[in-house]
């Protein structure tokens, strides 16, 4: 699917459980290089290769548990709300995932911390919110969360692992 930097594509990988998702993202990063490599391309994950008014790649998180998946629209919000609450330790931790990406080419953000970021809560179809919901799940009253902060060149282990602690256990 094209985005939005000139040569910029995404990919998406499929539903999986636990870490599998990081497991399934490494595997498909190196699968990306091999066939670059082939074809004499060269492929970055690099969420600002290109100097200019261009926003940054991300790596959308779609996070869901089950109790979200059978009716817990509530427990979305609730999930959001942990990750607002935590937002100056989970923003850190989010540039510690992302190689040392400064705070600054992750997805701006609308309410203030020490570093100068906040989250949209519950925006339901914003693509320019930092963590939103669904127009389906909005609607279904049940599904997933994205969060739109990880860089393209997050560490899958690490990001899934702060959302859990901050959701499941925070």
């Amino acid at each position: 699917m094209l985005e939005v930097m000139p040569g910029q594509w995404e990919f998406q990988i499929s539903p999986t459980v636990g870490i599998g998702a990081g497991d399934q993202l490494w595997v498909a990063r190196y699968i990306l290089e091999r066939i670059t490599e082939i074809c004499g391309v060269i492929v970055s994950f690099d969420p600002k290769p290109i100097e200019g008014d261009w926003n940054g790649a991300a790596a959308h998180t779609n996070f869901s548990t089950k109790s979200m998946r059978k009716g817990g629209l509530d427990l979305i919000k609730k999930s959001i709300g942990k990750l607002e609450v935590s937002i100056n330790n989970t923003l850190q931790l989010m540039v510690k995932a992302t190689r040392g990406v400064s705070p600054g080419t992750m997805k701006p953000q609308t309410s203030t911390n020490s570093l100068g970021y906040e989250i949209k809560l519950i925006r339901v179809a914003d693509r320019g919110a930092s963590v939103r919901v669904g127009r389906d799940t909005e609607k279904e009253g049940k599904g997933y969360f994205e969060d739109g902060r990880p860089s393209s060149n997050m560490d899958p282990y690490l990001v899934t692992s702060i959302i859990a602690e901050t959701t499941i256990l925070g």
